[in-house]
């Protein structure tokens, strides 16, 4: 299942040097690490700063990786592992010290691996100091979160003030006995939403991008980005959200359209501040790359194409294209594939790069979700489209979700449901250790316990299993990261063709470099392909360059 074979045209002499012009980020492999699970450097069973520094060779010198961002590392209760910040100047204890996080940035810094910190904007804990300040109304901090007094029935009962509905389900609105008021979270009620109508919020939040920015990171992907503005009261009232009529759940947040809380055109133009702020820090302190922003938004195509700017207002470099992650599933065709690939591409605006995204701490495993027989196929494709690839921490080495049973789980979107439904919500199960080799707690911990639970077969698969082999997933992936250093998939064009809805071929080309050929076979058996029928004027001699597991050709 799965067939596929990279041919590279031998025609011409490689080019290994990038345009001039190039800057960094356009054409770089990004990894992301969530770091409970990435490497525990001191046996607690949750892993840290000197684990990831540790790894830092791994990453940049036998991955070939450009740049990694950590999933949160600030300082946190942990009710949602990390999302709910009650500093978000500091560092979490359980990771290391702020010392710590400096020298993974220092030793980054001296590998050329940029370090790309998560920036979760929408809400804070409500362990947080200012929270406290806001409930008891202190000045300056009246309007730091969304507050509301709630509806009076007429039988004097009082009630929310609307009917939202939190990510994490039921009321998106809580009372505090002691203010005597709602708060908005739409997340967990531990997480109380920040109020971006407060400027002194927006220039807070600001000034936590500078504070990390001084100590040596290259930018930020932000967090949860749709939820930032709410509708405003009118007359003091909030505005009832519409029954979306896909379920009869009124807890599940798929029971209301969000057009009052989600996708307001103010978040839009906070995100273009926050560009702003990255570009002057830039310039005021003389650095010679760019800094970026990478940005979570579920949400539909056209909002994703907003979040690139506005006029001669520049927005994020990267707002994660989720076409492909949030519509292929394990039967699509090759004929879906280039749907939402092309949907994507074909929205880009000009002088704005593609990036995809296969994979990350919130949703399945490319090989859980998509097939272990086809996660070569998806990281060849990952790798060989023009613009950015994102992968996810062992994605790979094909690594699969791990079963973890209810009495094990820890994610609030999966116990605030029950025990016979939280695998639906589950997210633990792709956040399991990382699988380094065949030693106890598969070589992410020395501890056998450890704070989730390691795959059971992680001595049938890992990194040192992998690397050993002949031919494996993570030397396809390390041959792919390779390949695309070179100028014909940085600079190259993009020609794509459909052969049959499972058989998708296409050529990045480059005058006088080099022809690379992409064959992706969504069949369950093996196809014979005529690339002379295919595009026209190719050369006539081609090396394998490297195919998945699934095939029997040899590299070279």
């Amino acid at each position: 299942m799965g067939k596929l074979v990279i041919v590279f045209a031998l025609t011409f002499v490689i080019g290994l040097v990038a345009a001039v012009d190039e800057h960094w980020w356009q054409h770089a492999n990004y990894y992301q690490i969530y770091p409970r699970s990435f490497k525990d450097s001191d046996g607690d069973g949750v892993g840290d700063f000197r684990g990831i520094m540790e790894k830092v060779t791994y990453l940049k010198k036998e991955l070939g990786l450009d740049a990694i961002w950590l999933s949160p590392i600030f300082k946190s209760p942990m009710a949602d592992f990390g999302y709910d910040i009650s500093n978000f100047t500091d560092v979490h204890e359980e990771f290391g010290t702020l010392a710590d996080l400096e020298n993974l940035a220092a030793e980054c810094k001296r590998q050329n691996l940029k370090l790309i910190l998560d920036f979760v904007p929408n809400h804070s804990s409500d362990e947080h100091p200012y929270f406290a300040k806001s409930e008891n109304k202190e000045a300056g901090y009246e309007d730091y979160y969304v507050w509301h007094p709630g509806k009076l029935l007429a039988n004097g009962t009082r009630v929310p003030p609307s009917n939202w509905v939190s990510v994490f389900r039921g009321s998106a609105w809580q009372w505090s006995t002691v203010r005597k008021e709602y708060y908005l979270h739409q997340f967990l009620v531990k997480q109380p939403d920040l109020n971006y109508r407060s400027a002194k919020v927006v220039e807070d939040m600001k000034n936590v991008l500078r504070f990390w920015l001084a100590r040596g990171v290259s930018g930020f992907r932000v967090d949860a980005v749709p939820y930032l503005f709410e509708n405003e009261a009118v007359n003091g009232v909030y505005p009832d959200e519409q029954k979306s009529g896909t379920t009869d759940d009124p807890d599940n947040p798929a029971y209301l359209l969000h057009d009052y809380t989600q996708n307001l055109d103010e978040t839009f133009d906070m995100v273009y501040q926050w560009r702003e702020v990255l570009d002057e820090f830039k310039a005021t302190n003389g650095l010679q790359e760019d800094l970026i922003l990478m940005i979570e938004a579920y949400t539909p195509l056209e909002n994703i194409i907003r979040l690139y700017g506005k006029g001669d207002r520049a927005g994020a470099q990267v707002p994660f294209n989720f076409e492909v992650l949030s519509n292929i599933f394990k039967d699509s065709t090759a004929k879906d594939f280039h749907t939402y690939v092309m949907r994507f591409y074909n929205a880009l605006p000009a002088n704005q790069f593609a990036n995809w995204v296969l994979g990350n701490h919130d949703n399945k495993r490319v090989a859980s979700r998509l097939g272990v027989a086809r996660a070569d196929l998806y990281n060849i494709a990952l790798n060989t489209l023009p613009g950015m690839a994102v992968t996810y921490n062992g994605d790979e080495l094909a690594m699969e979700d791990v079963y973890i049973s209810w009495e094990n789980t820890v994610d609030p979107a999966a116990c605030n449901s029950n025990p016979r439904d939280f695998m639906l919500y589950s997210r633990d199960p792709v956040r399991a250790p990382f699988q380094w080799d065949d030693t106890v707690s598969a070589g992410f911990s020395t501890n056998p316990k450890t704070w989730l639970p390691v795959s059971p077969d992680y001595k049938q698969n890992n990194y040192k299993l992998q690397k050993s082999a002949p031919r494996s997933h993570v030397k396809i992936f390390k041959s792919l990261v390779r390949l695309r250093k070179q100028r014909t998939l940085r600079e190259g064009t993009f020609e794509i063709k459909l052969v049959d809805d499972n058989l998708l071929v296409y050529k990045r080309e480059l005058a006088d470099v080099s022809t690379i050929v992409v064959i992706l076979n969504f069949h369950n058996s093996a196809r014979t392909v005529n690339l002379s029928e295919v595009f026209d004027g190719l050369p006539l001699e081609f090396e394998i360059i490297t195919s998945s597991l699934q095939t029997n050709y040899i590299d070279g």
